[in-house]
């Protein structure tokens, strides 16, 4: 899960390399505002859960980790 996570990551945010599991992601670049609804989107299709609109803020989404415990809270 958390490689396919990294993947679409990188994926939305056009980066290469992939960031650090407690990076943020806000601050080094690989997501914002925009970025995140995107990214929000592609888990949904990806991991078939939907994300209620207020989980949708940079608090949920903020590193790697977050994302992985996020998605695995909603299988």
């Amino acid at each position: 899960m958390k490689d396919s996570i990294l993947k679409l990551i990188q994926e939305i945010s056009g980066k290469t390399e992939a960031p650090a599991d407690d990076e943020s992601l806000f601050d080094s670049g690989y997501l914002d505002s925009f970025a995140l609804t995107d990214l929000v989107t592609a888990l949904e299709e990806k991991f078939n859960f939907k994300a209620p609109d207020s989980d949708v803020n940079p608090r949920k989404f903020e590193t790697v980790e977050k994302i992985v415990s996020y998605v695995e809270g909603h299988q």
